[in-house]
């Protein structure tokens, strides 16, 4: 099929209009025919101080400057069929150029529709626009069009009728998209909802808990004694204090064992140093040596007057044995729980059972909160970081714990949630009703695929890993002016919606690879082709019903809308 340089418009008839066919000069449409009605004079549409009689009209020579006069021959496409025809008011314009579209072909049976001035009476038969062959009126080297608009009409009808079925099953399955992705998104705004009433009351329970833990870490703080079991004060000063006597045993053990190490070391070096001396030459006149040797014979003079450390070493090790006759303590005595401590029965802590029950209450806090006051201040030390935690307060600061951990992963999911109702999704938030979901193509070699708002992969069929080919970043629209197939797949002429993936696999001695996918209205989502438009940049034809848009048409049943 030839290639059209030009644009063809779409006309209609009316019923008036057709009634008017016969009296309007060859090639003019409908929507023109008031600029011919004159019988006496005819004025040349963008520039009306040019008048002439009617005979110049369609006498194959141009006298007005907008080719208005040569409706029906070519004898005008010299000023410019590059230049926009003019407006129905372009009586107004000083600037005109081309006045009409074009030839008009009535094509009854068919759509009416504008040919180039170019292709008149160029011996070509162009029924793809002029079914009825009128724009070969002249018979240009015996060409002769004859009228086909009856069967290219009727076959047009029934390609229009199983694309308009298709569209508005696409139309359908769109709208149920449109439901879909609606019903998404109210089930994210109703999962918010949700988490922020469970998260106020998390976080009063939190803080609730928080101030209990705080109390009973407080509480504990304030203990003269912190036990890590049952017992009397004697009994738990008791299992302190051997657990801390146990405590210095072991330092002790482990300094005497680095002693011990110290005194080998100490040996062998005394050794060497003897051997140095002995056998040295004492003829060799070395000043550091002599020197040397002289420092070592006043260490060994030393030596011999140190005290005797073997009493020493007697009690160290009498006091490292780890049974209780050696420490001259009976711990036992000490740690029997029935006994009551002298401790306990101490004024200090026992004077407050001899007041009345609302002044020892106040009197007990008041003396818990100056010991924690002095705690505070260093002035005493803190029982609480002495030993094991006790239960209350391990208890307290876990359920505190949990419930605050509860609150942040609550917190967190939340945020998600708000950050996906701020996303683009597309048109009517369509695409959230395909997020993920994917669409594939066999390509010979390659396999390729499209994962709405996911990412694009070039998988080989010979094995070995898939290639990124990009991940979703953006929407964005592009102008397209391409042919639709006869089976109907093709992006035609228009602006597209257009799916920029990006930031793939890097590609060896370029880019990173980047996919540009291209949106046409089809009935179902399909890859149509894909392309490498240049190194590791790759486009991706695919139909889709989430971008076909409903139809607008004209009196004439004539589809209006290319996206179906």
């Amino acid at each position: 099929m030839r290639q059209i340089d030009a644009l063809v418009l779409i006309g209609t008839l009316s019923t008036s209009i057709l009634a008017a066919e016969s009296s309007r000069p060859r090639g003019v449409g409908p929507e023109y025919a008031k600029f011919y009605k004159s019988t006496d004079s005819f004025t040349c549409i963008s520039n009306p101080s040019i008048k002439l009689s009617p005979s110049q009209i369609n006498d194959d020579y141009c006298d007005c400057p907008d080719g208005s006069d040569e409706p029906g021959t070519s004898a005008c496409t010299y000023i410019s069929t590059l230049s926009p025809p003019q407006p129905l008011n372009a009586a107004t314009s000083k600037n005109a150029s081309l006045a009409l579209p074009g030839f008009y072909c009535k094509n009854k049976g068919h759509t009416p529709s504008y040919i180039p001035h170019t292709y008149v009476n160029d011996g070509v038969c162009d029924y793809e626009i002029c079914c009825d062959g009128s724009d070969e009126w002249a018979g240009v080297g015996s060409t002769k069009c004859e009228d086909k608009c009856k069967e290219i009409g009727k076959e047009w009808r029934k390609l229009d009728e199983i694309r308009q079925k298709s569209a508005r099953a696409a139309l359908q399955k769109k709208a149920q998209l449109v439901k879909e992705a609606a019903a998404l998104r109210a089930g994210v705004q109703s999962n918010i909802g949700k988490l922020q009433a469970e998260i106020q009351v998390q976080e009063a329970k939190a803080a609730e808990l928080k101030r209990v833990y705080e109390e009973v870490e407080r509480r504990e703080r304030g203990k003269v004694v912190k036990s890590a079991g049952k017992g009397s004060k004697v009994t738990v000063l008791a299992g302190l204090a051997k657990a801390r006597v146990e405590e210095l045993r072991n330092a002790l053990t482990g300094i005497v064992t680095k002693r011990d190490t110290l005194k080998e070391r100490v040996a062998k070096l005394e050794t060497i140093l003897a051997t140095f001396k002995e056998e040295r030459n004492p003829n060799f006149n070395d000043e550091g040596v002599k020197r040397a040797v002289q420092a070592w014979e006043d260490y060994a003079a030393n030596k011999g007057a140190e005290a005797d450390d073997s009493a020493e070493d007697r009690d160290i090790e009498s006091i490292s044995k780890p049974d209780s006759e050696s420490e001259g303590i009976n711990w036992a005595e000490w740690e029997t729980e029935d006994e009551e401590s002298d401790v306990e029965a101490h004024l200090v802590y026992k004077f407050e059972e001899y007041l009345p029950a609302p002044v020892r209450t106040w009197v007990h806090q008041r003396l818990t909160d100056l010991r924690i006051l002095l705690i505070e201040n260093g002035i005493l030390a803190d029982n609480a970081n002495s030993g094991s935690e006790s239960k209350a307060v391990s208890d307290a600061r876990s359920a505190y714990q949990t419930v605050n951990d509860e609150v942040g992963t609550k917190q967190a999911s939340l945020g998600e949630l708000e950050a996906d109702l701020t996303k683009d999704y597309g048109t009517d938030d369509i695409f959230r009703a395909l997020k993920d979901t994917c669409v594939s193509k066999d390509s010979g070699e390659y396999e390729y695929e499209l994962c709405w708002l996911g990412g694009t992969k070039q998988k080989s069929k010979k094995g070995g890993g898939n290639t990124g080919m990009g991940n979703f970043v953006r929407f964005d629209k592009i102008y397209v002016d391409e042919e639709v197939g006869a089976d109907g797949k093709g992006l035609g002429q228009g602006e597209r919606t257009v799916l920029m993936y990006e930031n793939g696999q890097h590609c060896w001695n370029g880019p990173n690879r980047q996919t540009t996918v291209v949106l046409a209205c089809a009935e179902t989502d399909e890859i149509w082709k894909v392309q490498e438009q240049e190194k590791c940049m790759y486009r991706m034809d695919v139909g889709t019903p989430t971008v076909c848009e409903k139809e607008v048409r004209s009196q004439g049943d004539k589809a209006s809308k290319d996206e179906l």
